[in-house]
């Protein structure tokens, strides 16, 4: 596979830094978007659009601020995954597909084993799971299943904190009374962590859980571990938030930082035409950009297999796979060296990223 391709055919690679950087530096107002990549890929992404004066987008920023929402209109309890492993007397997983956004969150939560500090310390640890999807109903022995789609979570939530409260709800008395048998489990819990994913979940249904996590703190204590995006959302997060002040979302149009989350999405940037030229980064796993227009110049940095048919490609490494890199790690709720599993000389998003901006003169700072 060629390490760079201009409308599927192969060219240079200093071609290619080249080619990229005319397109960004000749843009009105370039998009930087997908940004799935490490600390150091995303430190280098959010560079080159300040010095372009665009903005940025993370592929996974729909998620990341719906969790982001809450907590800076309402607030939110979270612990780490560690905390909840060792304490959690009592954990309520919600919604489907989290063994799916998290792999090792059986494992690492130890669902099947009893907590090991605290109040409840060797005595079974309850596990109760809300609208898991196909085999996670039987992925923990003895856990509690309650089905519900993904439309009806919001409700269940609203229907538990009710309850709690000792108000009436517009159900009938057999599912009243399985309410009422978990909401007393809730109430007697002496560590209780919920988890949850911002992919399945909206800020509305988010909030919800956390004013019935504030409920319960009054008389027992409740946390939650909440799953963080794809494609390295966290660590990308993080990374805006100590470089700008602002999660994705944001641009520089204005010469400084502004962050708004209807302006800058991507996909309207690019649909509204308000976007003129982009580079689109998928180091993980080459997800394909979700805009509709297919006319804007494209710079796309990916691995190898999603090389596309159009615009400019550049290949770069995968992190923590083909090269270390630094990333949020969801098993401790810090940053993590992962050492390169399967190193290869092909480049990290930030070294592709240092050699594009090398590509941008200074006539090309507005």
């Amino acid at each position: 596979m060629e390490t760079a391709t201009l409308d599927g055919k192969a060219i240079a690679l200093g071609d290619a830094y080249r080619h990229a950087g005319k397109i960004l530096k000749e843009a009105a107002f370039p998009l930087i978007a997908g940004l799935g990549a490490d600390v150091a890929g995303a430190r280098a992404a959010i560079l080159l659009a300040e010095r372009l004066k665009g903005a940025f987008d993370h592929l996974a920023s729909r998620e990341t601020l719906a969790d982001i929402d809450v907590k800076r209109s309402f607030g939110m309890f979270t612990t780490t995954a560690n905390e909840a492993r060792l304490r959690g007397d009592c954990v309520v997983l919600i919604g489907p597909g989290l063994t799916r956004a998290w792999p090792g969150m059986l494992e690492r939560l130890a669902l099947a084993e009893p907590p090991r500090r605290g109040a409840q310390a060797q005595q079974p640890r309850k596990v109760i799971w809300v609208g898991p999807e196909g085999e996670e109903a039987n992925a923990v022995p003895g856990a509690k299943v309650i089905p519900a789609s993904v439309p009806e979570l919001s409700g269940v939530l609203a229907a538990w904190r009710a309850r709690f409260g000792g108000r009436p709800v517009a159900l009938d008395a057999e599912k009243v009374a399985l309410i009422d048998g978990l909401v007393e489990t809730l109430r007697n819990a002496r560590f209780g962590v919920f988890v949850w994913s911002a992919s399945t979940l909206d800020p509305l249904a988010i909030e919800m859980l956390q004013a019935l996590v504030i409920e319960l703190n009054a008389t027992t204590r409740f946390t939650g571990v909440h799953i963080g995006g794809r494609s390295g959302a966290s660590g990308v997060t993080q990374t805006a938030g100590w470089m700008t002040g602002f999660p994705p979302r944001t641009g520089f149009g204005r010469g400084y930082p502004e962050h708004d989350p209807w302006r800058f999405e991507s996909s309207r940037l690019v649909d509204s035409g308000e976007a003129d030229a982009a580079l689109w980064i998928s180091a993980f796993d080459g997800e394909k950009p979700a805009w509709s227009r297919d006319d804007i110049p494209l710079i796309t940095l990916a691995p190898a297999q999603a090389a596309p048919s159009r615009g400019l490609f550049i290949k770069v490494g995968q992190p923590g796979v083909t090269h270390d890199a630094v990333l949020m790690s969801q098993e401790t709720g810090g940053m993590t060296l992962r050492r390169a599993s399967a190193p290869t000389d092909a480049p990290s998003v930030a070294q592709a990223i240092g050699a594009i901006m090398a590509e941008v003169s200074e006539g090309a700072w507005r």
